[in-house]
């Protein structure tokens, strides 16, 4: 019923071919149901299609309030959305002040692979601020400073008169060999922390697909594997919190 809506846009410097948030409404967004995002490694998860709503904001916060957990929303392409009139910030802000988050002891961390709208909020809220940072590339804000000069010792000072912690694609703390074992751990970690920067690497998942050599159980990329163990190497070096898509084993490793 939305075919007409399909379309083509240039964000972040890339063409995109789809459909996009800001033609719908809310009302007509709440028609849709969610599906299993990888059916080709999580089949099992496929049961589950059609059976949810997407969840306003607003929604979330208050599911987190009842079963007393934190939240950690990232700004999704900031310097896009506000080009068309739609900045994240102020909204992003009122909702979590709404629901009480204003302090630095919240249970909530913002995030951005962009840096200017982290500065952005700096002055305007005492909640902790991440910045993520991919393996390769630069914020799609700032093309003059890549990811990798923003991970050194003098890139992470900088970083730190801005944010709170930085989230790094978890190749920049432990690097894969060549043959996708888990290598030598970097320095990240340790200058980050010299920084007052809390480190939380991303993702964790269980499927073989995505596990280090070592960490497969066989050769089909569905199979579940090892992921505690690959957790358990990076809580070793120090880092602080971690992302998965897998929170039982999360939380085993962490324990």
């Amino acid at each position: 019923e939305f075919a007409d809506r399909k379309t083509t846009k240039t964000i972040d410097g890339h063409k995109m071919t789809g459909w996009f948030t800001e033609d719908f409404t809310l009302a007509e967004l709440k028609t849709l149901r969610a599906k299993e995002r990888l059916p080709q490694l999580r089949k099992d998860n496929m049961a589950f299609d059609g059976q949810f709503e997407i969840p306003t904001f607003e929604e979330i916060l208050t599911l987190a309030q009842a079963h007393n957990v934190g939240v950690y929303p990232e700004t999704k392409h900031p310097s896009y959305f506000a080009s068309i009139g739609l900045p994240h910030e102020a909204p992003l802000l009122a909702m979590l002040t709404a629901f009480g988050h204003v302090t630095k002891d919240a249970p909530i961390f913002i995030q951005s692979f962009e840096v200017e709208n982290l500065k952005a909020l700096r002055p305007k809220t005492k909640l902790r601020l991440i910045q993520l940072m991919e393996e390769k590339g630069s914020p799609a804000d700032r093309s003059d400073l890549t990811y990798t000069q923003m991970a050194t010792a003098e890139g992470l000072k900088i970083v730190a008169t801005y944010a709170d912690g930085v989230g790094p694609n978890k190749a920049m703390v432990i690097p894969r060999t060549l043959i996708g074992n888990l290598g030598t751990p970097t320095t990240l970690v340790a200058d980050a922390h010299k920084v007052g920067l809390a480190v939380h690497p991303w993702t964790f998942r269980r499927e073989n697909y995505f596990l280090p050599l070592a960490q497969k159980s066989g050769i089909d990329p569905r199979s579940i594997g090892d992921v505690e163990a690959e957790m358990k190497a990076f809580l070793a070096t120090g880092v602080d919190g971690i992302f998965s898509d897998n929170v039982a084993e999360a939380v085993a490793a962490r324990r």
